[in-house]
This record gives C-alpha cells, sequence and structure tokens, in this order.
C-alpha cells in the first residue's frame, strides 16, 4: 500500500502557548504540522516547503495581517485560515474579501479549527463541489447544474433566476464563508455590493423553499455579520 501524505500545515500565530497547542492537536490529528511566529518566518517556510494550508493570525506583533492575507493572494493559492478576535468582526470581512478562506475567532474549539481546516483542504482540491456529471448534494438537497433542476427530499423546486445565481454562487464556494459584498457582487454585480436587502430578501427566499425549517436552516447558514456559507457535509 502507498504511503498516504499528510497535508502540512502551517501556523503563524506569535503566541507561543497556541502555536505549542495547535502542533500538538493537528499532529495527533494526522496532520504535519509546522509553526512560526511573524510573516517573516512564513516567508522563509514558504519558500522551501510545500504547504498545503495556512494558519494566520491576523493581530501578530508589529505586522498586518491583512497586508499578509494580500501578500499571499497575490502569489498563491493556499488555503488561508484567519483567526481573530471576537470583536474583529471588519477584520473578518476585509480578510475574507482579500481572499481568506474561513475564519475562528479567539478563543476557538480545536475540533471546529480541524472541521474547518478540512473543509478548506477538500475545497482547495476541488475546482467545484460537483462531480462530473455536474451535479452537487448534500443531505436531501440534490441541485443538476446541467439542467437546472434543484430538487429537495426528491421534489423538484422552482427558483427565480436570480434565485437560482445565488445558489450556484454559494454550490461554487460550498463550504467557505462568503462576505455579503462578495455575494452581492457576484449575483448582482459590482454597482449593487451596498445593497445587503437584496441579499436579506433573496436568502429568506431561498431558506423557505430549501430548508424544512427555516428558521433553523440546516444547508444556508449565516455567519453573523460577515455573510453566508453552504454546508457541504
Amino acid at each position: 500500500m502507498p504511503e498516504t501524505i499528510q497535508p502540512h500545515i502551517l501556523v503563524v500565530d506569535d503566541d507561543p502557548q497556541i502555536r505549542e497547542l495547535l502542533e500538538e492537536y493537528l499532529t495527533q490529528n494526522a496532520l504535519r504540522v509546522s509553526v512560526v511566529a511573524s510573516g517573516k518566518q512564513m516567508s522563509q517556510i514558504l519558500a522551501d516547503e510545500a504547504i498545503d494550508l495556512i494558519i494566520l493570525d491576523l493581530r501578530l506583533a508589529g505586522e498586518d495581517g491583512m497586508a499578509i492575507v494580500r501578500t499571499l493572494r497575490d502569489s498563491s493559492a493556499i488555503p488561508i485560515v484567519m483567526l481573530t478576535g471576537v470583536r474583529d468582526e471588519a477584520d473578518r470581512v476585509m480578510g475574507l474579501e482579500l481572499g481568506a478562506d474561513d475564519y475562528l475567532t479567539k478563543p476557538f474549539s480545536l475540533g471546529e479549527l480541524l472541521a474547518r481546516i478540512r473543509v478548506a483542504l477538500r475545497h482547495s482540491n476541488l475546482s467545484a463541489p460537483q462531480d462530473a456529471g455536474g451535479a452537487f448534494s448534500v443531505a436531501d438537497l440534490k441541485v443538476d447544474l446541467v439542467h437546472r433542476k434543484v430538487l429537495v427530499a426528491e421534489r423538484e423546486v422552482h427558483l427565480t433566476p436570480i434565485e437560482y445565481r445565488l445558489l450556484t454562487v454559494l454550490i461554487r464556494n460550498a463550504g467557505k464563508v462568503l462576505t455579503h459584498r462578495q455575494l452581492l457582487k457576484e449575483v448582482w454585480g459590482p454597482s449593487h455590493v451596498e445593497h445587503n436587502h437584496y441579499l436579506r430578501i433573496y436568502m429568506a427566499n431561498l431558506r423557505h423553499k430549501l430548508e424544512a425549517d427555516p428558521a433553523r436552516p440546516r444547508f444556508l447558514l449565516t455567519e453573523t455579520g460577515v455573510g453566508y456559507r453552504l454546508a457541504d457535509a
């Protein structure tokens, strides 16, 4: 049997306790882990090692976390999971719009971090969450992207053109957080990125059509103050 290659995770955090904790936990969960304390050290590792995902603290001492995200995205598609402070809502939004894949707020659950890492790694290995036949499915939601057919529990659901467009944008990024601005730009265009009420209305419509309980959505998840995520498992 060929040896399984462990994904290589790079942790960038200036807190030694967090570095030690993440290195131990992620290693125990079949991941190869490198840890550094600064953006400069991160760049040195990236020059010498093949990294599959970066966990980046946005509040590194004396460094601009957003500049690091921007620089990474200018040269690489490596998935980035940001770590932010509880109140850093603006940072979360900006980081996602600069190209980060996901975020967690401190303090965070190690189990949740591991789940987010696995989603980001899976997403990076697939150009879209669909099979060769052009289909997406999670639980009892099925979308035939070739024939533009949406099924919930084997029952066909009619969507308006905008509702379908919104759903397909979420499908292309299943498991990832998309900010309000990103969704508005993709669905309605750059001139509508401030029209959050459009998004609220159409997301509510989609939930009423696709969710068994729109008040407790299974598929179309809200990231409070940031945007939305389509569940992919």
